[in-house]
């Protein structure tokens, strides 16, 4: 795609129009939207949570991407998981201030909890790779 300066006026194809004062507010306003996100994910710094804050924070609620996976916490311990179209029923309980999770044959353990508003991350020790996610109520699903 190519474009023809004349004057004022940046000339796209099929006869839309943008002066340079439109095209230097957009990329102000852009650069400010980008800078108060990265202050207020600087701002809310990731704490880690003892075993009674992890047992008040997750009963109740999910852990989930958005996107692939969610993990809801029930109160009573029955943790309810779904992948990727896949529904599974498993257990979960707090100890010595980590998450366990039991999975039955699949993936489970016991994670250190670091959170931030919502933001949440689930960290295995011996691990690089903390699981992140969003801890919020669960969604309705089928």
């Amino acid at each position: 795609m190519t474009f023809v300066e004349t004057n004022d006026v940046l000339l796209k194809p099929r006869g839309m129009t943008m002066n340079r004062r439109t095209i230097v507010a957009v990329a102000a306003m852009t650069c400010a939207v980008s800078t108060w996100s990265l202050i207020g994910l600087a701002a809310e710094k990731l704490q880690k949570l003892s075993g009674s804050q992890i047992q008040a924070k997750f009963g109740g609620m999910e852990v989930t991407d958005d996107v692939h996976w969610a993990d809801v916490y029930e109160r009573g311990g029955t943790l309810r998981s779904f992948s990727m179209g896949r529904k599974s029923v498993g257990k979960w309980r707090v100890q010595k201030d980590e998450l366990c999770i039991d999975r039955g044959k699949d993936d489970g353990g016991c994670f250190e909890v670091w959170l931030a508003g919502k933001n949440v991350e689930l960290r295995r020790q011996g691990s690089t790779l903390p699981l992140q996610g969003v801890l919020q109520k669960p969604s309705a699903r089928n």
